[in-house]
């Protein structure tokens, strides 16, 4: 159901500057029921969260998905954010938490390793002297990829945010609602978990 909202794949859109408009008034006219202003708030926001989905779960096809469903349950609830707050800020909270629930799905069914490494090895077998090469950049990557998906949650969502989407720290403390010196001591640990989760099996 998407409540006649117009969510387009932001891959294919192009990046038009739209004026700018105050997110607080557009944000009371959307509690108003006008679903051009949602359109122009998912105009704004929807590349920023494709690539944040896409960062946490790695599924172009799922980031997709996630991030379009986030923004129809962000419309329904819409009359209960304060018009003084960030529309992406409380939208984040609300497509993380899909996307959480995606990647404890994934998990359940995840293939094993050794099928990862079979199936990319009959797609690399024909793709001449540099297969060899880009089977192992596939393995490693995916490699590195387990050894994020098996971090605690909060230290998986920092890493994703500051190393892969390269949030400022005061972005990163605006999204999950801590001081800057939480996101700063939360991101060292993180790294630090992350190098000894990779260290054991990299060695």
């Amino acid at each position: 159901m998407s409540y006649g909202l117009a969510i387009v794949n932001p891959t294919l859109t192009e990046n038009r500057m739209v004026p700018a408009v105050d997110e607080g008034t557009l944000i009371l006219r959307c509690q108003a029921g006008e679903k051009q202003a949602y359109g122009e708030l998912v105009n704004k926001y929807m590349k920023r969260a494709y690539y944040t989905a896409l960062g946490l779960i790695g599924s172009p096809e799922a980031a997709m998905d996630l991030s379009q469903e986030a923004f129809i349950r962000a419309y329904r609830a819409i009359k209960r954010l304060d018009a003084d707050k960030k529309f992406f800020t409380w939208y984040y909270r609300i497509l993380k938490n899909l996307c959480l629930n995606h990647l404890r799905d994934r998990a359940r069914h995840a293939r094993s390793f050794s099928e990862v490494g079979e199936t990319t090895l009959l797609k690399m077998s024909d793709q001449g002297e540099d297969a060899s090469r880009q089977v192992e950049q596939e393995e490693t990557r995916e490699i590195v990829w387990d050894a994020i998906n098996s971090l605690k949650p909060q230290e998986r969502e920092i890493i994703i945010l500051k190393d892969f989407q390269e949030h400022s720290y005061i972005e990163i403390s605006e999204l999950l609602d801590c001081p800057m010196g939480t996101v700063m001591s939360r991101l060292y640990n993180a790294r630090q978990a992350l190098k000894v989760k990779l260290e054991k099996v990299l060695k």
